[in-house]
Order: structure tokens, then C-alpha cells, then sequence
């Protein structure tokens, strides 16, 4: 028999996920799992569950919850040799994760994913002595994503960002940053930065349009300095993936970053916030196995194993 544990937010997903634990607990049963459940209670939680999992040798570690709950449970893991796999049932407001792997946003259809996708090792990013799983960014523009309010992301669930990226636009101002990446430097004012891991960030989907989960590099993406009207152009060819155009956007692919200013710069990892800078990014390449969708895997991993 195989073993699982779920560590699971309570709150997350309106309770859906806790109103229907005993039907996944049965489904896991009758594929061949013997399953046990952690719910958090804390931040911070679901990190000391996740490592308590690995030093008990589960074979494979539940996140259910939003891309906050899927970070702390990957740091929980990220540090043992040995790891279990990581299964994902997406109940958070936006999923960034999630979405990126094509996993289902329906619960059950997540759980099938897990039982009978596949599973692939993908990259991780390290940032200083924290883990993410998908992106790690900094700038005025990423406090948008703790920023806005819980009870508003419940009701209005991903136009919660939108709505407090409004209201924070006349306070957004740039930083000047220095970013070495690989062999090559970056010096100047930035509206924002960011490292990603996969192609879905913030709600959008089409950032990143040639993004590898499983090549070791991240993929850099830099805002200079821009005007209100133009970081609102910049956010509108984004919705179509066509940001790039634009002159004050720039995308590199490096596997390791350094980032530093004289200002406070505060980071955002996986859409909590994650410290203030400086910072030093490595690329973990392969480093998790994470259960995916079998279409999925064939499209986008298997023929970069």
C-alpha cells in the first residue's frame, strides 16, 4: 500500500475542500492509498507538517489550498534528499500554480490528476534561504497580491488583485536596483522584476510563452521606469502576450540572480510576501516531482526528460 498525506487550508476554496474530505479520503482508499489529513491552523503551518511527512517517509504530500499553502508545504520538503511527490488540488483564489500545469480547478478532477497523471521532475527556485515553486518578483507593483484584502478575494475571488492594483497605482514608483544575472549586470530604475518558473503569474497566463519547468534556468522579466499610462499599455499587451513589444520590457533566461538596491525593495514569492532585498536566486533544476495531468506531460515535459 501506498501512503499520503494532505495537508489542507480550511479556509480556502469557501470550505469546499473540508466539506468533501471524506469523498477524497475514499477515492485515495480505493486507489490503493493509505491517507491521513493535516488541516493549518497558522502560517507556517503547513511548512512543519510537509517536513514531518518527509522525515516519516510518506510516498506522496497533498497540497490543497491556494499557491500560498503549495509554497510552505514545498519548503517543507524542498531541504530532504529523499522527497515524497507533491500532489496539487488547486482552492485558492487565483492558483497561479496550478493553472500553469493544467491541473483541473474541479476538486475530484484534481484528485483523479493525482492518482492517475503523471509525475515529472520540475525546477524550484531558491531565494536566499526560502523556497517558490512558480515566482519570485519585486517592485511596488507585486505588493498588489498580499495587499489585497482576504474577505475581498473570497467574494470577488482573482479581480480582488485588479481591483487593489487600481486603487495602488498613484502610489507606484520605481526602484533603482542592480541585478546581475549569469554574466551579464542590469543597473537602473524598475517598476517591478520578476523570476518565474512557469508561464502563469498574477492571472496571467501568456507571460512567459516559451516557459520550461524543467530546464534550470528562470525566466527574468524586468519593467524600466514608465508612466502610469504606460505601465497600463504594458498590462493590456500582457492579457495578449505580447508585452515584449514594448521598449521598456525586457526578458532574460538565467540560473542564477542577484538583486540589490540602496532603497527597501520588498519581494514577493509565490504571492506572499517574501522579504526585502537583497536577494540571491538559484535555479533548483529537476528538483520536486510533481503529479500533472498525462496530456499535460506530454506536451510540455516528456521529451525534455
Amino acid at each position: 500500500m501506498k501512503t499520503a498525506r494532505i495537508i489542507y487550508n480550511p479556509t480556502s476554496g469557501r470550505e469546499i475542500f473540508k466539506k468533501s474530505l471524506s469523498e477524497v479520503l475514499e477515492r485515495f482508499e480505493v486507489n490503493g492509498y493509505i491517507t491521513s489529513t493535516h488541516a493549518t491552523t497558522q502560517a507556517g503551518d503547513a511548512t512543519l507538517a510537509a517536513r514531518k511527512a518527509c522525515e516519516i517517509n510518506f510516498d506522496l504530500i497533498i497540497a490543497a489550498g491556494g499557491d500560498g499553502t503549495v509554497n510552505e508545504v514545498v519548503n517543507g520538503m524542498a531541504e530532504f534528499d529523499q522527497r515524497p511527490a507533491l500532489g496539487i488540488i488547486p482552492m485558492g483564489t487565483v492558483n497561479d500554480f496550478a493553472n500553469a500545469l493544467h491541473i483541473p480547478a474541479d476538486l475530484m478532477e484534481a484528485v483523479d490528476t493525482i492518482i492517475h497523471g503523471r509525475g515529472a521532475r520540475i525546477d524550484i527556485g531558491l531565494m536566499n534561504s526560502k523556497y517558490f515553486i512558480n515566482i519570485a518578483g519585486g517592485g511596488k507593483i507585486t505588493e498588489v497580491s498580499y495587499e489585497a484584502p482576504s474577505k475581498l478575494k473570497a467574494i470577488i475571488g482573482p479581480l480582488a488583485y485588479y481591483v487593489k492594483g487600481i486603487e495602488m497605482l498613484p502610489q507606484i514608483r520605481s526602484s533603482n536596483v542592480r541585478i546581475e544575472y549569469d554574466d551579464n549586470v542590469f543597473e537602473g530604475k524598475v517598476m517591478l522584476f520578476l523570476l518565474g518558473l512557469t508561464n502563469s503569474i498574477g492571472g496571467f497566463d501568456k507571460l512567459v510563452a516559451d516557459a520550461k519547468l524543467n530546464d534550470g534556468k528562470f525566466t527574468l522579466i524586468i519593467v524600466e521606469e514608465a508612466s502610469l499610462t504606460e505601465i497600463g499599455h504594458i498590462m493590456t499587451l500582457a492579457t495578449r502576450g505580447e508585452h515584449l513589444k514594448h521598449p521598456k520590457v525586457h526578458l532574460f533566461k538565467a540560473e542564477e540572480i542577484d538583486i540589490s538596491s540602496f532603497e527597501e525593495v520588498q519581494l514577493n514569492l509565490d504571492g506572499e510576501f517574501g522579504g526585502i532585498l537583497p536577494a540571491h536566486f538559484t535555479n533548483l533544476k529537476q528538483h520536486l516531482e510533481i503529479r500533472m495531468p498525462e496530456a499535460f506531460y506530454l506536451e510540455n515535459i516528456a521529451e525534455t526528460e
